[in-house]
């Protein structure tokens, strides 16, 4: 395999069949360069991670997440067919033609929301082929290569990810996240449904400037920032 080649002031590091997120957050804690990415392409799955150093504080940084999300959809919408449609549920999740086909992760140096984090990391898990060829077992997901994205090579779709997420950081941090916001809900799987986040019953109703999700329950608006996503890389 050909190794992928990323944009100027990016890096990569071969997983080697690791966890690429517990790779680059282990990078991360001990103070590699940002703009790192880490990978790991098996014939079955797409895992990649990508280091960042933010400038802002958590509250604000924790949109990177939906941010790559974006960026992803921009960067699958480049390369599959005209009729694959790319959702994302506000928890990382990826949807092709609406089933379940990979996630996005998020960790920092820091849970504290107005902290300024050392480092933050965001992850994707792209399942490429269905564990089982009796897809109606699995109805609700589903695989890349199962939706029509036979073409797509993986090293192709990783570094057009990178690509497409360099261009959306760099609005913005120019433009500031109304064009992430705008850009985000038109993809938003779940919107306007009902759903359970944190054992709380209501209505996904949108999301708020920060892109932290608005449920309406019974006889409140609730609301859920972005930072209650972090997870421990394991």
């Amino acid at each position: 395999m050909t190794p992928p080649v990323f944009p100027p002031l990016f890096s990569g590091l071969d997983a080697k069949g690791t966890c690429p997120f517990v790779l680059a957050c282990d990078e991360a804690s001990n103070v590699c360069d940002a703009g790192l990415v880490t990978y790991d392409l098996a014939y079955d799955r797409l895992r990649a991670a990508i280091v960042f150093a933010p400038e802002v504080p958590l509250r604000d940084a924790a949109c990177m997440l939906p941010l790559c999300g974006v960026g992803f959809q921009n960067a699958l919408g480049a390369l599959a067919p005209p009729e694959v449609g790319v959702h994302l549920g506000w928890g990382g999740e990826i949807y092709l033609n609406g089933g379940l086909c990979g996630k996005l992760s998020i960790a920092a140096s820091s849970r504290d929301p107005n902290a300024l984090p050392d480092w933050l990391v965001i992850g994707i898990s792209l399942d490429l082929w269905p564990p089982s060829d009796d897809t109606g077992l699995t109805p609700d997901a589903t695989a890349l290569y199962a939706e029509g994205c036979g073409e797509v090579d993986a090293v192709t779709l990783l570094e057009a990810w990178v690509r497409h997420t360099l261009v959306e950081i760099n609005t913005w941090a120019d433009d500031g996240p109304a064009r992430l916001h705008r850009n985000w809900l038109g993809l938003a799987q779940g919107l306007d449904t009902d759903m359970t986040i944190s054992e709380h019953r209501g209505t996904f109703i949108g999301i708020d400037e920060n892109l932290g999700l608005l449920l309406k329950t019974e006889g409140e608006t609730r609301l859920f920032p972005l930072t209650d996503l972090l997870t421990e890389p394991a």
